[in-house]
């Protein structure tokens, strides 16, 4: 078993800052009728992993929002953030997921 690096205070920190700043991005995705889901992170080693949804799986710019967006936005407000990992929720009928449009997705959570 390995011994922690960081203490539980600055576990909660990192956690805490990390769903602050994507509920701040969550809007912006949401108005294009997508979501924005944190599905895990390594908060010693800095990994975040993240999902679009809805809409967004058969957006063409899905992954420059991934990579322009939400990556820049994570590592630029979150100095222990070293990697963001996004993926695609592609379990919605693509044609079900166009047809959402602007500000159609209601996130299930």
């Amino acid at each position: 078993m390995t011994t922690p690096t960081i203490t539980d205070e600055v576990r909660a920190e990192r956690l805490s800052g990390l769903n602050r700043v994507i509920d701040l991005m969550r809007p912006a995705i949401q108005a294009d009728g997508g979501d924005l889901v944190l599905v895990r992170t390594d908060l010693e080693l800095g990994v975040v992993e993240v999902q679009l949804q809805g809409a967004c799986t058969s957006c063409a710019v899905s992954s420059s929002t991934l990579q322009g967006g939400v990556e820049r936005i994570l590592k630029g407000r979150l100095d222990w953030v070293t990697e963001v990992i996004g993926g695609m929720d592609d379990s919605m009928d693509p044609l079900e997921s166009a047809s959402l449009g602007s500000g159609g997705y209601v996130p299930k959570h």
